[in-house]
């Protein structure tokens, strides 16, 4: 996802200014900017290697959390297994970031190389990174640029992400792969699914559509697996990440991808009314739940003005006033009261709301104008909306169950 730079405003100096300008600092050493995005990425490819290693073997990558030292559990075959998945994913994840380095060189705007960011515990499953980020370095001048730059990124990234799901479906390993990691699976045999998931505890993540269309046109139902079962099928793990990740840029939001595609398609002032809304939506779901009448004393007395809080800053800088944003919070609140109300037991995704807050507070959920505004053509109109399906058959509202 690139992240743009704001231009700063330009200064009217004098003659008599003309003291005050220092010498600009000589910029690094082309080396070393080379060398740090070489060295995240390595230590990226590290991270998510080893939190491959924990989804495929079920086991933590330190075995003692109490006290020093920690033993590592995972064998060097267990570890090096973690490539099955750190590979394609990380694959997807650059191809998208080049597509958007390369359509801004296109257009001779500076960008940096990606810059990756790993996030590894040893302890709880991670999938090793935040991600992968670009940082443009230069105005962007038209709807056509901020168009073409927002959706090279998960258009290319897609195009990779279902290849790797179609190997992984097209090479399933026998149900003994999965007997050798739950060993007590294979007194049931290929019913398993039937006795071991009755504690409704166990991991499940959500499958997009698009990853279920290619799972019923490619894959051989004898071995595929139950979705509590995913994390442990590197590839199609690695697809199914790629895919949560493209969803997550195409969001029609802000300045996120699907931002700038939508911006491009709509023009500034309609797609800044459909992006608060799109906001608000987001939101509302996400906390849908989270406080009901039926909730205990303890989560009102303890978590309401949090949360309350909470919907002040998101909402904060989406209106022109403080008290605007308040009354929206209170608005959004009760909203969500009303329909727990009409509709007992549903649930949004609390998750969402930390992606929420940084929307709310870090990226914006406005898009500025650009100087250039006239429309795109048709056939970038077309790709557009193209793109926005691509997104739905992508998301899913909860990724993970």
């Amino acid at each position: 996802m690139p992240s743009p730079l704001p231009l700063p405003e330009a200064s009217e100096f004098t003659s008599d200014d003309a003291s005050f300008f220092l010498p600009e600092p000589a910029p690094a050493p082309r080396w070393r900017t080379y060398a740090l995005h070489l060295f995240l990425f390595i230590i990226t490819l590290g991270t998510t290697t080893l939190a491959g290693a924990e989804w495929i073997t079920g086991k933590t990558f330190f075995g003692q959390v109490s006290a020093w030292p920690f033993t590592v559990q995972l064998s060097e075959a267990e570890m090096l297994s973690g490539l099955w998945f750190s590979v394609p994913f990380l694959g997807v994840l650059t191809v998208h970031e080049f597509g958007h380095y390369f359509t801004a060189r296109h257009y001779q705007v500076r960008a940096t190389l990606p810059f990756y960011i790993p996030f590894f515990t040893g302890v709880f499953n991670t999938i090793g990174t935040f991600g992968a980020v670009i940082r443009i370095k230069d105005r962007i001048f038209s709807r056509k640029e901020f168009f073409d730059i927002g959706l090279a990124g998960p258009l290319a990234g897609f195009l990779v992400a279902v290849p790797v799901l179609i190997y992984g479906f097209t090479h399933l390993p026998p149900l003994d792969y999965l007997f050798q990691i739950h060993p007590g699976y294979r007194f049931y045999g290929a019913q398993y699914a039937q006795y071991v998931y009755r504690g409704g505890d166990a991991l499940a993540l959500a499958r997009p559509l698009i990853y279920r269309l290619l799972e019923a046109w490619l894959a051989d139902p004898a071995r595929l697996p139950h979705p509590n079962e995913l994390m442990h099928y590197p590839v199609l793990m690695a697809g199914l990440m790629a895919l949560f990740f493209t969803a997550l840029n195409l969001l029609p939001i802000g300045q996120l991808d699907g931002g700038h595609i939508l911006y491009g398609l709509l023009g500034y002032r309609r797609f800044n009314r459909i992006s608060l809304g799109l906001f608000i939506v987001f939101i509302f779901y996400a906390g849908l739940g989270l406080f009901t009448f039926h909730s205990g004393r303890d989560t009102w007395l303890y978590w309401s003005v949090p949360y309350l809080l909470y919907l002040f800053l998101v909402f904060q800088r989406a209106l022109p006033t403080p008290q605007r944003g308040l009354l929206l919070a209170l608005g959004v609140w009760a909203a969500q009261l009303a329909v727990a109300v009409a509709i007992p037991g549903i649930q949004g995704n609390p998750g969402w709301l930390v992606f929420g807050l940084l929307l709310g507070r870090v990226t914006g959920i406005f898009h500025p104008p650009a100087p250039d505004e006239r429309p795109l053509s048709t056939g970038r109109k077309v790709l557009g909306w193209v793109m926005l399906a691509i997104f739905v058959l992508c998301f899913s509202p909860s990724p993970f169950g």
